[in-house]
């Protein structure tokens, strides 16, 4: 008899608190069939004999060496499960927990900008599914409440993006419904006041990322007509209306719908789209402004499983239309789509280059959401899907055990 060979591999997939384990091998359903035939055989034979006459010594002979058999086959069923099943003691927790904060005021949307002054959130612009918005809403977390601000002036729209610098806010980009837009302006939170500023010195675009280092404001990628890759560099300070510089272009792929955040004044640019043969993109690019033009970009490791090591086994986080947010020296990105529309978390961490799955957004699968972080809290908020926009509002806390009730 040939000995049974079986690869024991395990896929761990978190639903909610519980974790479900299944299992995979080469030809496991074949194994899996012959070690219970072997056991099923050999037991029938082990009763069947206990009509043989014990005196019959060839009777007993043979009746000892069925027996062996009969306990050679258990004790190998008996391995391969041992084998095959994780202990107890392993944990089957998904760290982090998400809990609904107040609703946001104003209608349900996608596709909006986002941004933080001071201990205060905003979202601005965005779509409902049937018009395209200008409205300004002020989120306070410490009191968990929204409050309606100045009306942006421009045209409303969609897909725009923006920033803030100390105390202002700004805003560009977009799409109309008929153009893609350049026009460039600053919010001001002391007066509630909106001034336009230089247009964007780029072309006009939508589905853009923006990131604000030390003073200065920047906008890359995005879409014109073409999947773009360049990086504009905003000065507020030079001249009246601000100046916009370009700067050397990212050395990864063209795309539109990606993600960037921002730690230790460098920018971090990842996910998104692009249809030149390669779809979803998978690399994770590094700017770093105070650098000589041509040093500026880096790339560290793509976030697909693109090596042929085991850390990136399980990432699966290359989608369009996500949102990245940064809190407590990690960075997170969540929700989204490609292909499907997605719910997952991942935590990325800067020291090592490697990413964890957490918890998923408590909400709806969603794409086109916002998020913004504020004196290191991460909040996640509107969105759609299929069945429409979203309201409402979550605050992640990754350290923390999952809590379905807290989420209610």
């Amino acid at each position: 008899m040939r000995p049974l060979k079986s690869k024991c591999v395990w896929n761990t997939i978190p639903v909610r608190k519980t974790v479900t384990h299944r299992f995979y091998g080469v030809n496991n359903l074949l194994v899996w069939k012959k070690a219970l035939f072997i056991y099923k055989y050999n037991l029938l034979l082990h009763f069947n004999d206990f009509a043989v006459m014990l005196s019959d010594s060839l009777a007993a002979n043979f009746l000892m060496m069925k027996a062996k058999i009969l306990l050679i086959s258990v004790t190998a069923l008996s391995s391969l499960l041992h084998s095959c099943t994780k202990s107890s003691d392993t944990d089957s927790t998904t760290k982090g927990n998400w809990i609904r904060r107040s609703s946001f005021e104003g209608v349900a949307r996608s596709e909006a900008v986002a941004f933080t002054i001071g201990n205060k959130g905003y979202i601005v612009t965005g779509y409902d599914g049937t018009r395209r918005l200008k409205d300004l809403w002020q989120y306070d977390p410490e009191f968990n409440f929204w409050q309606q601000k100045a009306e942006f002036p421009g045209t409303a729209r969609n897909n725009a993006t923006g920033f803030s610098i100390n105390d202002k806010g700004y805003i560009g980009t977009g799409f109309d419904g008929y153009n893609k837009l350049k026009d460039f302006w600053e919010y001001n939170a002391a007066t509630d006041e909106w001034t336009q500023k230089a247009d964007f010195g780029g072309s006009g675009r939508y589905n853009a990322v923006a990131f604000s280092i030390t003073g200065k404001g920047y906008i890359s990628t995005g879409f014109d007509g073409n999947y773009l890759k360049d990086i504009w560099e905003f000065d507020p300070n030079d001249g009246a209306e601000g100046k916009w510089t370009q700067r050397v272009s990212m050395s990864g792929e063209k795309r539109m719908s990606a993600v960037a955040f921002v730690y230790n004044d460098k920018a971090y640019i990842c996910t998104g789209t692009y249809s030149g043969g390669t779809g979803a993109v998978n690399d994770l690019n590094v700017f770093d402004p105070s650098k000589p033009e041509g040093q500026a970009w880096s790339m560290l490791r793509k976030i697909s499983n693109a090596s042929d090591e085991s850390y990136d086994d399980d990432y699966n986080i290359v989608r369009s239309k996500a949102v990245a947010f940064v809190m407590n020296n990690k960075a997170y990105i969540c929700c989204g789509e490609n292909g499907g529309v997605y719910k997952d978390t991942w935590e990325y961490d800067f020291a090592t280059d490697l990413w964890q799955s957490k918890t998923p957004f408590e909400g709806s699968p969603r794409s086109g959401a916002s998020a913004f972080s504020i004196n290191n809290r991460g909040f996640v908020l509107l969105g759609k899907s299929s069945t429409g926009q979203y309201e409402d509002v979550r605050e992640f806390f990754p350290d923390q055990e999952y809590n379905e009730y807290e989420d209610q």
